[in-house]
């Protein structure tokens, strides 16, 4: 591995295949904490599948991206260089790698279509080791793009932008009831960032289906997903912008950062435990999972206009030591995901600041629990 002072480059093609393999681990166990805070009451159906489809297309980017640079580090014939993560803030691929994803599948028809198809460049592989009893190293490379490419064409990925969608919750007086999400991959902490926003709407016309108002609401929103920005400002912008369309519940979800002592740099309590855990291979990981929730506490009623009167939402913010102000929420929950080793080790440790934390604990048959 080659590091700058804010990122690494897996140069070598065991270390980039044990990345790969350990985020495979960990998405699957994140949708199995959904599902757990599923039957803890804190999430609906609804929410369930919308969190599951974002982690599911996190996991598909991943494993996009394992195919691009499954033989990383190998002489292929040509410079095509290696994953660039960020291994002292995320733990997460940079930013970057999102980006160029997203511009190979707008071509991965094109690559395909120049391409030989898989079987044929398998059978090449095995003449190449069988006859000529050599590595085929640049028909694994060919290999590896022509998969890379075939997976993105499937699509379903996460991307550095998921625009907005609306899913209908029913009435209530009269009004539609909307869950609307999006999702970003923020490119200033290198983090996948989920956001689902429950509004009222009190149009004439179903939002998804309204012409005028549904495409500024989603450009408004896309604008608005920062993490530098609080959710009350986010909520509040929301409300003034759209006076027939009234938020009732925001909350903001970041997957991550990612700890693990093989790859990541993190300075802290944790990289101690990690360091204490010495879990073996593909058990030496911690998954933090942070949800910021805003509720509207009330309605107020302001005058627009000569004679008219609008809605604003009034919301709530921590009302414990003044913390409303700095998160701009209403509570914060901190989780952090691990294998049961780091846990024992956790507990025995006791770093300052966890207590707090909820821990969510991957045993030796694959089962999440909560502690």
């Amino acid at each position: 591995m080659t590091a700058t002072s804010d990122q690494t480059a897996l140069m070598e093609t065991r270390a980039s295949r044990r990345y790969f393999q350990k985020f495979d681990r960990i998405v699957t166990h994140l949708t199995e904490v959904a599902a757990a805070r599923a039957a803890e009451g804190a999430l609906s159906d609804m929410d369930v599948n919308v969190l599951t489809r974002y982690l599911r297309a996190i996991g598909f980017s991943f494993h996009a991206l394992s195919l691009k640079y499954l033989v990383v580090g190998r002489e292929t014939g040509r410079f095509f260089g290696s994953l660039a993560m960020d291994a002292v803030e995320s733990g997460f691929p940079m930013f970057n790698e999102l980006l160029v994803m997203a511009n190979d599948a707008q071509q991965a028809e094109t690559h395909l279509r120049g391409m030989p198809y898989a079987e044929a460049l398998k059978d090449e592989m095995l003449r190449a080791i069988i006859g000529e009893r050599e590595v085929p190293t640049k028909l694994q490379f060919a290999l590896s793009q022509r998969l890379y490419y075939e997976e993105l064409a499937k699509g379903e990925l996460f991307w550095a932008q998921n625009h907005p969608e609306a899913l209908w919750q029913g009435d209530v007086d009269e009004r539609r009831k909307y869950l609307v999400h999006w999702a970003v991959y923020d490119s200033q902490v290198n983090l996948p960032t989920i956001y689902l926003l429950e509004l009222e709407d009190s149009g004439r016309t179903a939002l998804p289906k309204d012409e005028r108002r549904w495409p500024e609401v989603q450009a408004h929103l896309m604008a608005q997903a920062m993490g530098a920005l609080k959710p009350v400002t986010i909520a509040k912008g929301f409300d003034e912008s759209f006076d027939d369309l009234h938020p009732k519940r925001l909350r903001r979800i970041h997957v991550g950062p990612m700890y693990s002592h093989a790859f990541t740099r993190q300075a802290g309590p944790i990289r101690e435990v990690l360091e204490a855990a010495r879990a073996p291979e593909g058990e030496d990981w911690a998954m933090a999972w942070t949800v910021e929730e805003l509720l509207s506490e009330r309605v107020t009623e302001e005058r627009s206009g000569w004679f008219g009167t609008v809605e604003r939402e009034v919301f709530a913010l921590d009302p414990f030591s003044g913390r409303g102000a700095d998160t701009g929420a209403t509570r914060m929950e901190r989780s952090v995901i691990v294998p049961q080793r780091v846990f024992q080790a956790l507990e025995e440790r006791d770093p300052p600041g966890f207590n707090s934390v909820t821990k969510y604990v991957v045993g030796h048959q694959g089962r999440v629990l909560r502690y």
